[in-house]
C-alpha cells in the first residue's frame, strides 16, 4: 500500500475545508491538514516537522490574496504543487493565478473526483521534475538526477534507479517502517519474481554509499520485517 501524501488545504470556508479534508483522506491516498487563512498556513509551513507534498489554495483568504500568497511561497523557495481554488474563472483570473506560480487552477463549484485527479497529476509531474528535492539526513536528494548531495562536504553520491526508488518510497513513508514485501512490490512491481534477498542486497549497497559508518546505522534503519529512514534527521521539503 502506498504511503498517503500530505496535503495542506488553505481555505476560509470551514465547511468546504472539512469536506475537502474528508474526501482527500477517504481512499487512503492522502492525508489533509487545514488552514483557514494565509497566516495559519504560514505557521504550519514554518513548523520544522511539517511536510506537505501539495497545497490547495483558495484565492479569497481573509488576510491575503491567494495569488500573492502563492507568489510569496515561490519566492521562499517552496516548489511543491499549488492548486488554486476560486470562484473567479475568467481567462484573466486564470492567467494571474498561473503567473503567481500556481501549477493548476480549478473553479468553484468543482467535482471532487476532478480535483483529486488534478492533485494526483500534479504530484506525478512534480515527483519527476528537476525541482523535486528532499532532505534526507545531511543530504539533499534529487530523484530526477539520481543523486544525493552533501553540501557541507561538497560531496555527491550517484544512485542506481533501484536505489533511487527505494529512497524515494522510504522518504514518502515519513519515517514510518515499510515492510520488505511492500517495498519490493513498489520498486520491482507486483508481478516480479524478484525475492527479498535482492532488496536486501540493494539496501546493503545503498548503506555503503550513504551511511557515515555502515557498521553504525543512522539513516537507513532496519525494522521488524522492513526498513525506515530516520525521521529525526530531516524529512522535509526545502
Amino acid at each position: 500500500m502506498t504511503t498517503p501524501r500530505p496535503i495542506l488545504i488553505v481555505e476560509d470556508d470551514a465547511a468546504l475545508r472539512a469536506t475537502l479534508a474528508e474526501q482527500l483522506a477517504l481512499n487512503g491516498d492522502f492525508t489533509a491538514d487545514e488552514a483557514g487563512s494565509a497566516g495559519q498556513a504560514e505557521a504550519k509551513l514554518a513548523d520544522a516537522n511539517a511536510r506537505y507534498d501539495a497545497i490547495l489554495l483558495d484565492i479569497g483568504l481573509p488576510d491575503a490574496d491567494g495569488r500573492e500568497f502563492c507568489a510569496k511561497l515561490r519566492r521562499e523557495g517552496r516548489r511543491m504543487p499549488v492548486i488554486m481554488l476560486t470562484g473567479a474563472d475568467g481567462e484573466e483570473d486564470v492567467v494571474r493565478g498561473l503567473d503567481s506560480g500556481a501549477n493548476d487552477y480549478i473553479a468553484k463549484p468543482f467535482r471532487l473526483p476532478e480535483l483529486l485527479a488534478r492533485v494526483r497529476a500534479q504530484l506525478r509531474l512534480f515527483d519527476n521534475s528537476e525541482d523535486a528535492t528532499f532532505a534526507i539526513g545531511p543530504y539533499m536528494f534529487r530523484p530526477s538526477a539520481r543523486t544525493l548531495t552533501e553540501t557541507g562536504r561538497n560531496r555527491r553520491i550517484r544512485l542506481t534507479d533501484k536505489e533511487c526508488a527505494i529512497l524515494k518510497f522510504l522518504y514518502r513513508a515519513g519515517g514510518k517502517p515499510v515492510a520488505r514485501q511492500v517495498l519490493l512490490n513498489e520498486v520491482w512491481g507486483y508481478n516480479s519474481a524478484v525475492t527479498t534477498h535482492t532488496l536486501e542486497t540493494h539496501v546493503y549497497r545503498l548503506r555503503q554509499k550513504i551511511e557515515p559508518d555502515p557498521s553504525q546505522l543512522r539513516l537507513l534503519l532496519t525494522e521488524v520485517g522492513g526498513y525506515k529512514l530516520a525521521a529525526a534527521l530531516g524529512m522535509s521539503h526545502p
